[in-house]
């Protein structure tokens, strides 16, 4: 885990009584709206439908139980008893009073916590992947460096305003389980003859204009990184477009100037910035990755665990992984209960996965950015107990990667922007698909909701997605087939024209009906359709 030094610290301070004045003057009336909206937003705060909602940023998804005690604090005293973490491994809550705004921050400060750039045209919280420092396929943990692009963002004087928001991804291994290629900037951490680097992926995103993000370089040594950053984020602030907010993405002047072009552009840009010697010494690097050193593990005891219980058993094969340390695994809490609302937690939920973090996981959680809390270093011999106190508190589901673990927006029910709801769309596939042994059956398969085209949930990406659209008026929900976040990457493709709420239930029924008939061994709801096309679904789902 990071820890705080006395600059982390007094930065935050600072930010928080900044802040507070800033609210102060808004409650007073000294500041209207217009003039308090961007102030808000650079600390996390949005108005939406119905009060103010805090993001609050939880930097590469990695968290304490102290701090995960803290925002169960947080949902208690000053919303409505739960939480909701979203697709960027941060958390949200939606009923917020501004005269508490800045209490709060304050209260996350006392646990190294803040939500400094969780909004705005700056860049957001550093994502990365949820098992790093635990999965057996890495090349390194990614953290160390995610650690550092949050030290170089922060507050960055040349990056506070850039035309359009900007996100960045780091994995260290060949699977994707960030959907790193769907952001602003994507890194991939690999070795190659020895020496550590990465390939840098520049302009993938989702939104009004989905794209998966060219490679723009191969491979940048480590001891580079911060300079080429540096070199493809002034390449964008000088030419992206501020004039119009839906080409103002970087994925929008990749697109336009060619990948090509821009890369000749970031090879130029980059020449220069090395000669800035913003590049952190190996002493600082150094620093940041022991703070990252992995936990004292105990020897394997060899423990293997008991499946005698088909709850427990099915719960392991669903919801556990394997730990790159012998006796040991990686567990994903899932937040999809049937006819719950996905990525949501209560407060009393919040404490328990704090209880179980502190006793069974060396005192760390993740969350991920399918909505769901990793544990990630588990003894094997701990797993019934952690299984049992996950099904006391309503959060033993075992439907990782399932047709229920869905990604959803919070929708029309609480964001200005949706157009359709995403939550009771939810519940009602959870519902029609509740029975477990048939979402076994139907296999990996992830579906994705977002209530309007800016995509929160990821619908692109869905192996099946749900776009709401407003139709005159209605809520009507696109269907799309065949996308994916992973190393697979592809974009969803629309099946036709759009269903109301319980027309698009029916449809994805019809659709999953139509993959059981038609697949082959082995193959994934995705594979299936990539073999055979969209028509078959389409005539299932239209006739």
């Amino acid at each position: 885990m990071y820890k705080y030094d006395e600059y982390d610290q007094s930065i935050v301070d600072a930010r928080v009584e900044e802040f507070r004045d800033q609210c102060q003057r808004r409650l007073s009336g000294e500041l209207s709206e217009d003039q308090f909206k961007p102030l808000r937003l650079m600390n996390g705060l949005y108005l939406q439908l119905h009060a103010y909602m805090l993001r609050v940023a939880v930097p590469y998804g990695t968290l304490n139980a102290r701090q995960m005690r803290m925002l169960a604090h947080v949902a208690r005293k000053y919303d409505r008893g739960y939480g909701h973490f979203t697709t960027r491994q941060n958390i949200q809550y939606n009923w917020i009073k501004l005269e508490d705004a800045a209490d709060i921050l304050a209260e996350l400060a006392t646990v190294e916590m803040h939500a400094i750039q969780t909004s705005g045209n700056c860049i957001r919280n550093i994502s990365s992947d949820q098992f790093a420092g635990a999965a057996a396929d890495e090349v390194t943990d990614p953290r160390p460096f995610a650690e550092l692009l949050r030290q170089w963002s922060t507050f960055h004087p040349e990056f506070t305003y850039l035309p359009r928001k900007f996100k960045i991804a780091v994995i260290a291994a060949d699977e994707d389980r960030a959907a790193m290629r769907l952001h602003d900037i994507g890194l991939q951490l690999l070795e190659r003859d020895g020496v550590l680097g990465a390939k840098v992926f520049v302009g993938g995103g989702m939104g009004r204009t989905p794209m998966i993000a060219p490679e723009i370089k191969d491979f940048i040594p480590a001891d580079q990184l911060m300079s080429y950053l540096e070199a493809c984020l002034r390449v964008y602030n000088r030419y992206g477009r501020r004039d119009n907010i839906y080409k103002a993405r970087i994925k929008i002047l990749i697109h336009e100037l060619g990948a090509d072009k821009y890369r000749a552009e970031v090879e130029e840009e980059f020449e220069q910035v090395r000669q800035l010697g913003i590049d952190p010494p190996a002493a600082e690097l150094a620093r940041i990755s022991a703070m990252f050193a992995a936990p004292a593990f105990a020897a394997s005891d060899g423990a293997v665990a008991d499946r005698s219980d088909p709850g427990f058993a099915v719960w392991l094969d669903q919801n556990v992984r394997a730990h790159k340390q012998p006796g040991h695994a990686i567990v994903t809490i899932s937040l999809k209960p049937i006819g719950g609302i996905p990525g949501d937690a209560s407060a009393e939920q919040i404490d328990v996965m704090a209880d179980l973090a502190e006793r069974y996981s060396f005192d760390e959680l993740r969350v991920t950015h399918a909505q769901n809390i990793v544990l990630p270093h588990v003894r094997v011999a701990d797993l019934k107990a952690v299984w049992e106190a996950l099904s006391e508190a309503g959060l033993a589901d075992a439907n990782l990667d399932l047709i229920s673990d869905i990604i959803a927006c919070p929708g029309l029910d609480y964001c200005a922007l949706a157009n359709a709801r995403s939550i009771p769309l939810a519940q009602k596939i959870g519902q029609r698909f509740a029975d477990l042994d048939r979402q076994r059956d139907l296999g990996e398969l992830k579906l994705k909701i977002s209530g309007c085209i800016n995509a929160c949930g990821h619908h692109h990406a869905g192996h099946i997605g749900i776009l709401g659209v407003d139709r005159k008026g209605t809520e009507n929900y696109q269907l799309l087939l065949g996308g994916s976040g992973a190393e697979d990457v592809s974009l969803g493709k629309i099946t036709g024209p759009g269903f109301d709420e319980d027309g698009v239930v029916d449809a994805i029924e019809r659709v999953t009906d139509t993959y059981v008939r038609i697949r082959e061994t082995g193959e994934r709801f995705v594979d299936t359709y990539r073999r055979v096309g969209m028509q078959p679904f389409k005539e299932a789902i239209y006739g």
